[in-house]
């Protein structure tokens, strides 16, 4: 990962005021204006996720992990990065620290996904693996995924 780049996970008590604003203001910046999908960003499960900045004179690319209820994989989602910076790599390094964070925190699980079907290829380098049929979501076609430990 570049020099410059801070990475920094947080729980929910964590994050700052600010660092919470910069994440939900990037978030809707792509997911709601970008990407034309009204949908209620704030879903009530950053409050039991991980999250993960990474940060360059500014947030630069986020994601979340929600954290695991009994008999389920942790789930990584909201996968973002900032328009300006894309092309760049971080969306991969994201990922990579994504996913090492899971492996560290649950070894003997997988973790899921729910990706949207242009970026299925993006995943399947990073292992992982789809299942079940194609489905709407906030009116994008998504398809379930999952890596495997």
């Amino acid at each position: 990962m570049d020099g410059s780049i801070k990475q920094t996970f947080k729980t929910w008590e964590e994050l700052t005021r600010d660092e919470l604003y910069a994440i939900l203001q990037l978030r809707t910046e792509v997911f709601v204006v970008e990407q034309d999908c009204p949908y209620q960003e704030c879903d009530g499960r950053d409050q039991d996720s991980v999250h993960l900045m990474l940060e360059k004179n500014g947030l630069v690319a986020y994601l979340r992990v929600v954290l695991p209820k009994p008999g389920q994989d942790p789930a990584i989602g909201r996968v973002v990065v900032k328009r300006s910076e894309r092309m760049n790599g971080y969306g991969i390094d994201l990922m990579k620290s994504g996913i090492e964070w899971c492996r560290d925190h649950y070894p003997n699980q997988g973790i899921r996904i729910s990706a949207q079907v242009y970026l299925k290829r993006f995943y399947e380098d990073l292992g992982f693996v789809g299942y079940g049929e194609e489905y709407l979501e906030d009116g994008i076609p998504h398809r379930a995924m999952r890596l495997e430990f």
